[in-house]
């Protein structure tokens, strides 16, 4: 592909050293729209392998990410030498920066965006360079997404007047060929199994679920839209490069000072390949982590600086949203419709636990953005979330909206749904979290970008002022020196999260802290019921709090795995096969997400040592093995009561980290680049 051959081309010429080999010699990802025009080029492993021509897709041309996401100017490196023969005991080479980024997300952007804007308008310049573990900017993004432009409008209106006075919705389908809709009408609708459904007067809807002044996005497409805004603003970012592990101070210091990428180029074996490269370290001043949901770097952190015991924080609980996006023809299409359900098929009566719901997006010029979010807390083993959103497809509520249609890409992610209570302390020693690292999502409102985005603007303000303060402040920056300075101790900057405390993002949350935990405790017709009493007369002001204890899960708090019950307690589910036209089996559904990994490579979902035996005697034997029915990629199997890891299936979503018995699977980054290739999520 076209970036990787700019990165070699960089890579001879010395200027980079070896940050770009590593993906020298891999294979490439195989881009969504070559599948549609080409068949089926992916060997996708489960129980069931399945090969089908997929529609073409009309509108939308494979992305093209500039060629100046290799790197926005000459860095130079630093390694030791090493007598030790071994490739895997080398000695890694580094780059040092004043802010090291980890995640090419909202946040991620929002928050090197803001640093750069900073440095030119406060003449102080700040190295900040951004890691992205997916093949490009946006390929492993995938949200709803009905947007509030709140937060985004607010980092916009930093940059210069270009005298242009055009409209972010205007530069985001100049950029990327994508329509920003504004939402015209907001439908709720409570769905019955029966096949009626009954429409909530939107005055009985909590005031966070109106959608005036919104609209409907692809939020892959919108990063990638600020991918070429901080390029173009010198922030260098690398795609394809996974955060692997956090490093830490030499000298027994416990503050994080960067982060190494993956090995690669090691074969199954554990063995180092003929195309093995070492990772490299990225140093920096300041770390901020803004990975999303139950990142890898971010979780270790928050376990080994105890940033949930001392941020007073709940345990967080996820739900997982399983997407799809269709082409529909015109009649079939109304710009800017919005909708969301309850009911079928997640819940049959007002008692009902299972935490979640259905949307429905009408997006220009003729796209169907839709999925099902569950909550992760669901009781039942038996239930399995991708099959339960394709019979919600099938309602007759619903099933009119697709007709004629073709779906054209599909993907699945984890979203906290934690809220307020859930959010740990922020920062430490070296560095930040940052976004849905951070927990930064409103469940209620159904909406974190907006969230996200903010706390990206706030940690760059902070973080900015704190390296740039007092003597000698710009003799110091990297970006002057050229590597960090050795003599400089590591600064937890506490300021971003007391501005954090001040800001909207905390009154959004505050106000509807109860409210998941009110579902949990009522199911939905108490959890509905307070909902609306706290939108319209408490406000989050209750004197009470409905969450669950403080603490980590090492104090046997009741997680979202725990919350699974034994299989003997419930009948199996017997879901309607697929039609292949409206409903798809999952191997079908998944080639249209175009995950692709390296094949000859260690399984990145590792079965954690201390509960090696709890697949096959606890998993498959008590729970009837629900990880072949979570997770939305047909990544776990048993075949004669062995477990199958498929890892190639992976697309990143997290949930079995989550939601395995026992947490069981320990999820680690796998080759950079590999995963999903979202192109309209």
């Amino acid at each position: 592909m076209i970036r990787y051959a700019r990165i070699a081309q960089k890579c001879n010429n010395g200027s980079i050293g070896s940050l770009a080999s590593p993906l020298l010699g891999r294979s490439s990802a195989i881009p969504v729209s070559q599948h549609r025009k080409n068949g089926p080029a992916l060997t996708l492993r489960g129980a069931t392998a399945y090969s089908s021509s997929l529609p073409p897709i009309n509108n939308y041309a494979p992305i093209k990410i500039p060629s100046s996401y290799t790197a926005a100017s000459t860095r130079h490196f630093s390694s030791n030498a090493s007598s030790d023969d071994s490739p895997l005991s080398q000695p890694r080479e580094s780059m040092h920066y004043d802010v090291v980024i980890v995640g090419g997300g909202p946040a991620g952007l929002a928050s090197a965006i803001r640093l750069k804007q900073l440095s030119a308008q406060k003449g102080i310049d700040l190295s900040v360079c951004v890691l992205e573990k997916g093949s490009e900017i946006g390929s492993h993004i995938l949200s709803g997404n009905v947007f509030d432009p709140k937060a985004l409008e607010e980092l916009l209106s930093y940059n210069e007047d270009d005298g242009s006075g055009q409209h972010w919705t205007e530069a985001l389908t100049e950029s990327q060929n994508s329509k920003a809709t504004p939402v015209t009408e907001d439908v709720f609708l409570v769905l019955t199994e029966s096949g009626g459904s009954y429409q909530v007067p939107n005055i009985f809807l909590p005031s966070q679920l109106h959608n005036h002044g919104n609209y409907i996005i692809s939020l892959s497409k919108l990063v990638r839209y600020l991918g070429e805004m901080a390029e173009g603003l010198g922030v260098e970012i690398y795609p394809g490069f996974a955060a692997d592990e956090v490093l830490y101070g030499g000298d027994g210091s416990t503050a994080v000072r960067g982060v190494a990428t993956k090995d690669v180029g090691i074969a199954k074996d554990g063995d180092p390949k003929e195309t093995f490269e070492r990772g490299v370290e990225l140093l920096g001043r300041q770390t901020l982590f803004a990975e999303g949901a139950r990142g890898s770097c971010s979780e270790s952190i928050i376990s080994k600086f105890k940033l949930r015991e001392k941020g007073g924080a709940a345990m967080q609980h996820y739900g997982l949203g399983i997407k799809e996006v269709w082409e529909v023809p015109e009649k079939n299409f109304k710009a800017g419709f919005v909708q969301h359900t309850l009911g079928f098929p997640l819940q049959s009566s007002v008692t009902d636990k299972v935490y979640g719901g259905s949307f429905l997006y009408h997006q220009e010029p003729n796209l169907i953005l839709c999925g099902l979010v569950v909550g992760l807390d669901y009781e039942n083993p038996y239930i399995n979330p991708y099959q339960e959103f394709q019979r919600w497809k099938t309602h007759p509520a619903i099933k009119p909206h697709f007709e004629g249609g073709a779906c054209i890409q599909y993907g699945a992610r984890v979203l906290n749904e934690g809220g307020y209570h859930s959010l740990p302390k922020l920062t430490f020693p070296g560095g930040m979290l940052l976004g849905c690292s951070a927990g930064f999502l409103n469940a209620v409102k159904i909406k974190g970008s907006h969230c996200a985005l903010k706390s990206g603007i706030v940690a760059a303000e902070s973080v900015y002022e704190a390296l740039t303060s007092g003597e000698n402040a710009e003799e110091k920056t990297v970006a002057t020196m050229g590597e960090v300075d050795p003599e400089e101790g590591p600064k937890e900057i506490t300021e971003y999260a007391n501005a954090m405390e001040k800001s909207w993002v905390y009154d959004e949350l505050k106000e509807v802290r109860n409210c998941h935990d009110a579902f949990s405790k009522w199911g939905v017709g108490g959890g509905l019921l307070y909902t609306g009493i706290a939108a319209h007369i408490t406000k989050g002001k209750e004197p009470w709090t409905l969450s669950s204890p403080v603490g980590s899960n090492s104090d046997g708090l009741k997680t979202d795995a725990k919350a699974t019950n034994p299989a003997k307690e419930f009948e199996p589910i017997d879901y309607p096969a697929p039609d292949g036209v409206l409903t798809f089996d999952l191997l079908t559904n998944l080639q249209r997400s175009g995950t692709y990994h390296e094949d000859d490579q260690p399984s990145h979902l590792k079965i954690k040592p201390d509960v090696a035996s709890v697949p096959e005697s606890i998993s498959l034997q008590v729970y009837a093995a629900p990880e072949s029915r979570f997770c939305p990629a047909a990544v776990y199997e048993y075949v004669d009561e062995k477990l199958v890891i498929n890892a190639q299936n992976c697309i990143h979503c997290k949930c079995c980290s989550i939601k395995m018995p026992h947490e069981y699977i320990q999820w680690t980054v796998p080759e950079g680049g590999g995963g999903p290739q979202y192109q309209v999520m």
